[in-house]
This record gives C-alpha cells, sequence and structure tokens, in this order.
C-alpha cells in the first residue's frame, strides 16, 4: 500500500515561510489519498488547532499528530473484532459487487475459523454469476468443507434457508453466504439481499451475526458509494477491505468510517487463503505513515 503523505518533507520545506500554503498543499494530499473533504477536515483542524498551541515546526511532529488522528477515527465507537454467537450457528452475510474479492475472501474467513477449530458450511448463494457456485465449490473442495448449492437461476432465499437448516441439524458453527454482486445501483439486488436477510433471521431468531461488505481498495472514491447504499439497505456490521498489496492508498476507509460509521474489521494482503487479517487500526497508519 502506497504511504498516503508521500513528500511531507518536501512540502514543508518549500511552504515553511507560508503556513497557509503549506496546509493547502497538506490537504491537497490527503484529498488525493482518497479521503473525504470533511474527513480531511475534520483531521487537520485537530492538527493545526495543537500544532499552533505548542507551536510545533517539525514536519515529522506533524505527520504523527495525523497519524494519531487517523487512528482516533478508526477507533472511535468500534469494536473491530467480528461478532460470534453463544448460539450456533454463526451466521455471516458477505455481500459486495463483483470483482471486489467476495468469493475469495469467503474463503479466507472460512479458513481461518477452520484453523480455530470451528465446523464451517459454505453457502452458495450467488446463484447468478457464471461460475459463481463452482468457484465456491473448489474452495469448500480445497478445505474439506460442506457446502449448499442449488442450481444456477435459483432463488437464493432458499439456498441461504437450506444452509441454515442444514448447519442446526449437524452441529455447524459458522455459515458464511456468499451472494451475488452486481451493481450496488441494482435494486433486485438490493431486493434480493434484503429477502436474504429477513430469511436469516426467520431461521436463527436473531439478525445475521455479521453483515460484512468485501470493498477493493483500488477503487477510490466509488467504495464510499457502495457501502452507503449497501449500508442504507442492510446496516452493515463492517467491511472486509481487499487487494491492500495493491498500489491503493487505503485512505478511503477513513471516508467510510468517518462519514458512515462503518469499522474496517478484516483486510486481505495477499492471494493465498492464509492471506487475511483481522484490522488493526495502529498498524495500519503505521503502513500509511512510517
Amino acid at each position: 500500500m502506497q504511504k498516503l503523505i508521500r513528500n511531507l518533507n518536501y512540502i514543508w520545506n518549500k511552504f515553511r515561510s507560508d503556513r497557509k500554503l503549506f496546509w493547502d498543499e497538506l490537504e491537497e494530499q490527503l484529498v488525493a489519498g482518497d479521503i473525504s473533504i470533511d474527513t480531511v477536515a475534520r483531521i487537520l483542524e485537530k492538527v493545526k488547532k495543537k500544532s499552533y498551541s505548542e507551536n510545533i515546526n517539525n514536519p515529522e511532529k506533524i505527520k504523527s499528530l495525523i497519524r494519531e488522528q487517523v487512528v482516533e477515527i478508526l477507533e472511535i465507537n468500534g469494536d473491530n473484532k467480528l461478532n460470534v454467537s453463544p448460539v450456533s450457528p454463526t451466521v455471516f452475510l458477505i455481500v459486495g459487487v463483483n470483482g471486489s474479492g467476495k468469493t475469495t475472501s469467503v474463503a479466507k474467513l472460512a479458513n481461518l475459523f477452520k484453523d480455530d477449530g470451528k465446523k464451517i458450511l459454505l453457502s452458495a448463494a450467488d446463484t447468478y454469476r457464471a461460475a459463481a457456485a463452482e468457484q465456491l465449490q473448489h474452495y469448500a473442495d480445497k478445505l474439506g468443507l460442506d457446502i449448499v448449492c442449488h442450481q444456477k437461476f435459483s432463488d437464493p432465499g432458499a439456498v441461504v434457508y437450506d444452509s441454515i437448516e442444514k448447519a442446526q441439524a449437524n452441529g455447524i458453527d459458522l455459515v458464511i453466504i456468499d451472494t451475488a454482486g452486481r451493481m450496488q445501483t441494482s435494486h433486485n439486488l438490493m431486493e434480493e439481499l434484503k429477502k436474504i436477510k429477513k430469511v436469516i433471521t426467520g431461521r436463527i431468531n436473531r439478525n445475521a451475526d455479521e453483515i460484512l461488505l468485501v470493498v477493493d481498495s483500488t477503487t477510490g472514491q466509488n467504495a464510499k458509494n457502495q457501502a452507503e447504499i449497501f449500508n442504507n439497505s442492510l446496516n452493515l456490521t463492517g467491511i472486509i477491505l481487499t487487494k491492500t498489496d495493491s498500489t491503493s492508498k487505503g485512505g478511503i476507509i477513513l471516508t467510510i468510517k468517518n462519514d458512515l460509521n462503518i469499522p474496517v474489521k478484516m483486510f486481505t494482503d495477499g492471494e493465498k487463503l492464509k492471506d487475511i487479517c483481522y484490522f488493526d487500526p495502529a498498524k495500519f497508519a503505521d503502513s500509511l505513515f512510517s
């Protein structure tokens, strides 16, 4: 992942005779890092106040202040851990647009919990995309996990119903549901996901324990639009940030957390099934500013 601010010392030396120009240039770099104007304003307001009150004239100290604000935003009102129900089965609903790494994230989550000794069932509720069920079946075979699939174009809600029924009958700890991923602006997709959510609630007498949106870190500001639309329909519980090993700047997750208050819970940084980790705000900030 690229550093969010690459040339802080350069712009400091260039504009140290004019502090306003320094702050303006710094604001531009933060916005270029896929952080919204509102989020940048929040960060710089606090950084400016502290730098002026303490007469800070060192770019490294200013960078440290920005890092502190990044961590503060990502930690506010947020528990970054995944919710596991005391009553089995725990149910994770995974959503997102095609190409974001959704099905791969399902497999990585399954592998993570399998390594923790949990009994996992995969639910192939994407019955529309060509080879979607086959892709999930491949991961199930690779991991030695059970899976529920129906015929192509069958009702996704029925797949989820059968998945939870099977999990309840066989002592499964965790059901992970893969879903269709057409563009988030698709009304039919959102209605389909709402139906799936309702089926889950009807079967386990509570909401899904996690409703996780998979976000491709390279999509920039469009990721906020995705999060906003999915959240309005489903009340997301968290984000899985994918492709963080790319050249993405990563600032979009600050925007999603600050503007929508959706926590980042997991991130992936490679193609192997083990390449998934719980999100750590402090480590993320270090990767941006180290």
